[in-house]
């Protein structure tokens, strides 16, 4: 499992900064820190972001979480495994199987990284994270009077976009 860890911060290192740009939104899309204050999430609704989906067997998504906010994003990694267990959505039921989260030791720049591990994947389903989480709240949830804050919160806890590397085994 450490070699494992090792390999995957090794890959965040060399292949981060390359990811980062080839994931940038397309144009007219904003990722969560980029969502101009008059156009806050409502309470149903979670932060615009780009779509995150695999066809890969296996895939890493690189997080990287302001160091003052990291307690926020992991209540939101908290918040979503809770979900995970009380969702009767069947996919992700599925995308919970081999849904895993590290910190990292070693700060990333001025920024801490989590690597979300998904192994196995569901083809072609949304991994993005503030989707996922909102699939997995009721509608009562969704409609609380303290939503909105708590997406603000989540949203303004990243200090980048998601960074997608979808991995196939070489071998067996």
């Amino acid at each position: 499992m450490r070699s494992f860890v090792t390999s995957v911060f090794a890959l965040a290192v060399v292949f981060g900064p390359a990811v980062t740009f080839a994931q940038t939104p397309p144009s007219g899309t904003q990722t969560p820190q980029q969502q101009p204050q008059q156009q806050q999430p409502a309470a149903a609704q979670a932060p615009a972001a780009p779509k995150v989906p695999f066809t890969t067997p296996a895939g890493i998504l690189l997080v990287q979480i302001k160091p003052d906010k990291t307690a926020v994003f992991e209540e939101m990694i908290a918040k979503l495994k809770a979900g995970f267990a009380k969702t009767q959505d069947e996919t992700l039921k599925k995308q919970a199987a081999g849904f895993k989260v590290y910190k990292s030791s070693e700060p990333f720049g001025q920024n801490t990284l989590y690597v979300v591990q998904l192994e196995p994947t569901v083809p072609n389903a949304e991994y993005e994270l503030f989707n996922m989480l909102l699939r997995t709240m009721t509608p009562d949830e969704q409609r609380a009077p303290d939503a909105a804050d708590m997406w603000k919160r989540y949203a303004d806890a990243f200090a980048a976009g998601l960074s997608k590397l979808s991995l196939t085994p070489l071998g067996s």
